[in-house]
Order: C-alpha cells, then sequence, then structure tokens
C-alpha cells in the first residue's frame, strides 16, 4: 500500500493526510483528504500550507457545507498566504474543490475525520485511483462498508 503523501513543514501541527491521483483533471475526483477535525479554517489552513510544491500553491478553495461543523471567513489567512475561501451553494458533495495558482482545478474526496485507520486509508486509495468514475458519495458509502486497505493497492 502506498502511504498518503506527507509533506512535513515547521509550521505543520500534523501530517497532512493527502493522496493525488497521477492524472489529474481526467477523472471525476483528483484526490483525496483526510482532515483530522470538522474545523475548516483549521484544516484548510493546514492543507495550503503544506500543499505538495509540485503540484503548486493553493489560491481559492470551495466546500461542501455539511462536511464541516465550522466554515472560515471568505478569505483565510494560511501561513503567508491569503487564500479566497467559498461554499458551494447546494448539496453535500464530500468534496473540496481548490483552484491552484496557474488556474488549474482539483476535486479533492473530503474524508470524514471520524472514519477509522482503515476506512480513511481506503477512501485515500478510492479517491487517488485512476479511471474511477464514482461519487464522493458513492466512494464514502462503499468505504463504510470495507474493513481494511485493499492488500493489493488499487480500487
Amino acid at each position: 500500500m502506498i502511504a498518503p503523501q506527507i509533506v512535513p513543514t515547521p509550521e505543520a501541527r500534523r501530517p497532512l493526510r493527502l493522496r493525488l491521483g497521477s492524472a489529474p483533471g481526467q477523472d471525476l475526483l483528483d484526490g483525496a483528504w483526510w482532515p483530522y477535525s470538522r474545523d475548516l479554517e483549521s484544516e484548510l489552513s493546514d492543507l495550503v500550507q503544506q500543499f505538495p510544491p509540485a503540484h503548486g500553491r493553493v489560491s481559492r478553495a470551495v466546500y461542501s457545507l455539511p462536511d464541516w461543523d465550522t466554515a472560515p471567513p471568505r478569505e483565510l489567512v494560511a501561513g503567508k498566504r491569503v487564500i479566497t475561501v467559498g461554499a458551494f451553494p447546494h448539496g453535500d458533495a464530500h468534496v473540496l474543490v481548490v483552484q491552484l495558482s496557474d488556474d488549474r482545478r482539483l476535486t479533492l474526496l473530503v474524508v470524514p475525520p471520524d472514519f477509522t485507520p482503515g476506512q480513511g486509508e481506503e477512501a485515500l486509495l478510492a479517491g487517488s485511483t485512476a479511471g474511477n468514475r464514482h461519487t464522493a458519495r458513492e466512494l464514502l458509502l462503499e468505504v463504510t462498508d470495507q474493513h481494511d486497505a485493499d492488500p493489493a493497492d488499487h480500487w
């Protein structure tokens, strides 16, 4: 099993639980992010500060409101950067769409923070597997029926 990409930084409180797919923009989901809590301001700040530099810098984020207990202001200060933040007007999409500094957009599955380690690993894998055509909701429903991550490292 390939572990999620861990990107430590001096500002980081905890390792980033993020796994990105190999071909962004070709599937419904470009990866998966497993935050530690439902506090979007804190978690999004960590994501922005620790986002893998090889993929670019996050400049904007749009989130699914029901996934979070708190919502950040329209502008979030993350380290030395300010990003624009907004919520989808409807629905419970279980995704976070991040726009990068080069205008690319990545759609990330938001893994619920209360998932077990096995469920979380499986969701990270499912959200980053190339060729996957399932919605975030479908993946999360399937993962809650799974006990452990797939040992063959494919979903």
